[in-house]
């Protein structure tokens, strides 16, 4: 068996057990590349290191961490609620709020997963509330992720960008963005339009959530007074309201720290997009100056930061590295390319990016397949940049599957639902994703040749 055979084995390997035993695919992808490396290619520890991704490491904890502090201080919590009142509680808009919310959190630099388990709970519970679908909303606020999910200052974005760019590929920054942006959308649209919100048009506005009602009580009835009868000379009872104090933190108020965090977000769109600043290192900077002016709402996002993520964004990368260093990138797309039908190569790899990623890691798969499209991507029989495209949507529209992250989340935050029936449906519409997006997103992008 030649090596190249092998280290594609052992990558297949890594993504079986990643599966099946719930291991984080980096620390096995750690363990492949010393093994292979060392074993199979005969490298020493520096020719191992040499794919380290450095760069996107430091992206990974900026960015986190960041995002991690804007948590711990309520920022996240009063963008969800000044994103709620800005439609009034209309019930229709309700889901494309959460799907805004989702983009917007992801296009900023949170990772998908962080962002779904931000905004699930609170979107499954008004789905619950207001007798939206479960499988409604949280479709909706997994494809709001994906549609912000590969901004040029996004994790996602920053990951494939950097790949693209390490390859010498051909690149587009906003092609790929604007590709999974409207892929979403597109997606979000008809899954709308299926699962009953065009129904939810016929209700009026409820109660926005959070605003105070009567001494105090909001919508839920969760900060505000506890009423309580007193008997009259008259016989009949008066009401009584004894104001009680909420014991949770008020998400409505703009504080010191949640408007330096505001602004800190900001400056890192600012110093990304016009300034062309390392949206990593600008990210860390900025955390840390939060730290410092308050180092309490630090200590709780330190431990918030991504790093499962970051742990297996490294090991993936650093074993496509070794399948680099000895040669099988180049042998596996040859072998691609050698099909004879580029267009047939495009789509087998669309193909097997969402399959993969429906079981296992997005970022994971996108970190794999990339590089192994290069060889006849050279060739300039096929676009790069509509195939990366294509390759990016396919990998990340199926992150709707039960048995991913981000449908695992959703399915873990839907209250009072009956969990075996909603899982079967995450998993059929999982299915449907799979069979139908990465036809389409290859007939859209890799067909017309995009460049």
């Amino acid at each position: 068996m030649s090596p190249e055979l092998i280290s594609i084995l052992v990558l297949v390997v890594v993504f079986v057990i990643a599966t099946t035993r719930s291991v984080n695919m980096g620390a096995l992808a750690f363990a492949a590349a010393f093994g292979v490396g060392g074993l199979v290619a005969g490298l020493d520890a520096d020719g191992i290191f040499a794919g380290f991704p450095g760069d996107l490491f430091v992206v990974l904890v900026g960015v986190t961490y960041l995002f991690a502090i804007a948590r711990a201080n309520g920022t996240t919590d009063w963008l969800v609620h000044a994103a709620v009142r800005l439609v009034r509680g209309r019930v229709a808009l309700i889901p494309w709020v959460m799907f805004a919310l989702t983009g917007a959190l992801t296009a900023i630099g949170a990772v998908s997963p962080a962002a779904v388990a931000i905004v699930a709970p609170i979107a499954l519970s008004f789905a619950a509330r207001y007798g939206i679908s479960p499988l409604l909303m949280g479709a909706m606020v997994v494809h709001g992720a994906q549609a912000g999910g590969f901004s040029p200052i996004s994790i996602y974005g920053s990951i494939v960008n950097g790949i693209v760019e390490r390859e010498k590929l051909p690149g587009n920054e906003v092609v790929l963005f604007l590709a999974s942006l409207a892929a979403n959308l597109v997606i979000a649209g008809v899954v709308f339009v299926v699962c009953g919100g065009l129904k939810l048009w016929a209700r009026g506005a409820v109660d926005e959530p959070g605003a105070d009602r009567d001494g105090g009580a909001d919508a839920q009835g969760t900060a505000g007074g506890t009423g309580t009868a007193q008997p009259s000379t008259g016989g009949t009872a008066t009401v009584t309201t004894v104001p009680t104090r909420s014991t949770a933190p008020d998400t409505t108020r703009l504080t010191p720290s949640r408007i330096a965090t505001l602004t800190s977000l900001l400056a890192l769109v600012i110093a990304v997009l016009v300034f062309d600043l390392d949206a990593g290192l600008t990210a860390i900077t900025l955390a840390v100056v939060l730290s410092t002016a308050w180092p309490e709402d630090s200590r709780k996002a330190t431990g918030q930061i991504a790093w499962p993520t970051v742990l297996l964004i490294c090991g993936v990368l650093t074993y496509i590295g070794v399948l680099d260093e000895m040669g099988t990138i180049t042998w596996a797309g040859e072998g691609v390319g050698n099909i004879g039908i580029p267009l047939l190569a495009a789509v087998l790899l669309c193909y097997v990016g969402a399959l993969v990623s429906a079981f296992a890691s997005s970022v994971g798969i996108m970190g794999a397949l990339i590089p192994l499209a290069v060889p006849f991507l050279e060739r300039g029989e096929i676009g790069a940049i509509g195939m990366v495209a294509a390759l990016a949507v396919s990998a990340t529209v199926v992150d709707v599957s039960p048995f991913s992250t981000n449908g695992a989340l959703v399915l873990a935050a839907a209250p009072d639902v009956d969990r075996e029936r909603f899982f079967r449906q995450l998993m059929v519409y999982g299915g449907i994703v799979v069979a139908v997006v990465p036809a389409a997103a290859w007939l859209v992008m890799v067909v017309p040749g995009w460049g």
